[in-house]
């Protein structure tokens, strides 16, 4: 039996989710409002202070009310869902999860999961290794229960940006069973909320990368990490920041024997820039600037994933700025591949488009700038071409190199 396909808790986190958009969206009216009844300002003037996109008097009275009053009835729904949850279908921990409802929770969490986190509505994914979609209990035992035939070659797949673990199977294929069955690695999947920044989802997998090693139901002879877009940026920042761990130092990254990256954007995306810019050109209108925070409805992970960044920017960021990119471990053998839309190399839709969102430069880690540069040996990097981005995850190409590379 698969769990249902509508919970408690999503009923819950919906309510909460929905209060906090209206009482947004007031504030959003509220701040058009006030600045149509202010004076103009000149370009190029200091921004105005958050005082100034609240109304004043009765009309500010009026938009007071309605946040309080969304609040208050936001709280008593979410109170009212919290007493019928016995009555509603929750999930087990042994039943199959339904690949409808964790498509749409990890394209939600993608979008919004710093915001589900920050309020812990009960929509935002709580990071977890997993085996055909179900937590792995990192302890010893209950790892030797739930995977009796796990093998000394341990392989760790990250997904992408607005995905889950259950979305390495498409069209068929999933690589991590492909290298099971020619390898004979144990495939394990990680499951994270990709809307958290991913220096927060490195630091979160730095710990538990060190529960998994040190609770796998034998000695590791190899590990191996696999990360589909974000997920190789994630696998990068969780090994960066393990390395960080002066005091209680974490045995892990010193295992890590090979990184595979698909399409991981190491110097960023440039389709996200596009968007980002949008939301400047918004910005720069003097009416039209409360209407800028809709097109930065966006997560700190997609902001990551627009420059490259796996650390944290400076606290008064203003989700431009680019930290210094940080060099890929020495002590682990590190692939590159890249999708391309067009035949060749150099054919104009191979250079403008990449593979759909990511260009072939930043998935192999080329910059102009020295400084930014990942050395991928050149045995250690290809491109696939006629290739998209999802569709690096059925490629018999791509599969070929992983066999290759991992045998």
């Amino acid at each position: 039996m698969t769990q249902p396909l509508l919970q408690a808790a999503d009923l819950r986190g919906a309510a909460r989710l929905t209060t906090d958009a209206v009482a947004g969206l007031a504030s959003l009216v509220e701040a058009m409002h006030a600045r149509i009844a202010s004076l103009p300002r000149l370009p190029g003037s200091a921004p105005p202070e958050p005082a100034d996109e609240r109304t004043r008097g009765i009309t500010g009275l009026v938009y007071q009310s309605v946040r309080g009053v969304t609040r208050l009835v936001g709280g008593s729904a979410e109170a009212l869902l919290g007493a019928l949850a016995p009555a509603l279908a929750d999930s087990g921990p042994h039943q199959p999860p339904r690949p409808e409802r964790e498509a749409v929770l990890a394209a939600l969490n993608g979008v919004l999961g710093d915001h589900l986190a920050a309020t812990d509505n009960p929509l935002a994914i709580t990071m977890a290794m997993r085996h055909a979609g179900r937590p792995l209990m990192l302890e010893k035992f209950a790892l030797r229960a739930r995977l009796p035939a796990a093998t000394p070659k341990l392989l760790v797949l990250l997904h992408g940006l607005c995905m889950n673990d259950l979305q390495w199977h498409r069209d068929g294929h999933d690589h991590g069973e492909a290298l099971a069955r020619d390898h004979g690695y144990t495939p394990v999947y990680l499951h994270y909320n990709s809307g958290l920044s991913i220096s927060t989802n490195g630091r979160i997998l730095a710990a538990l990368m060190e529960r998994l090693c040190d609770n796998w139901p034998m000695p590791i002879e190899r590990l191996a990490m696999l990360g589909h877009s974000m997920g190789g940026l994630v696998a990068r920042s969780a090994i960066h920041h393990a390395g960080l761990a002066h005091r209680d130092a974490l045995r892990w990254p010193a295992r890590v024997d090979d990184l595979v990256c698909l399409g991981s954007p190491h110097q960023g995306a440039p389709l996200e820039r596009a968007g980002h810019g949008i939301d400047l050109l918004l910005g720069a209108a003097p009416y039209a600037a409360p209407l800028a925070r809709l097109g930065k409805v966006r997560s700190a992970g997609i902001n990551d994933l627009r420059l490259g960044n796996i650390v944290s920017p400076p606290s008064s960021d203003d989700g431009s700025f680019r930290c210094a990119q940080v060099a890929l471990p020495r002590t682990t053998r590190c692939y590159a591949i890249a999708g391309s839309l067009g035949p060749s190399r150099g054919h104009l839709k191979a250079r403008l488009l990449g593979d759909g969102l990511v260009p072939v430069d930043s998935a192999l880690g080329q910059h102009d700038d020295p400084a930014r540069r990942l050395d991928f040996a050149p045995d250690r990097q290809s491109v696939v071409q006629h290739t998209s981005h999802l569709g690096l995850l059925s490629s018999a190409e791509v599969y070929g190199l992983l066999r290759s590379w991992l045998g």
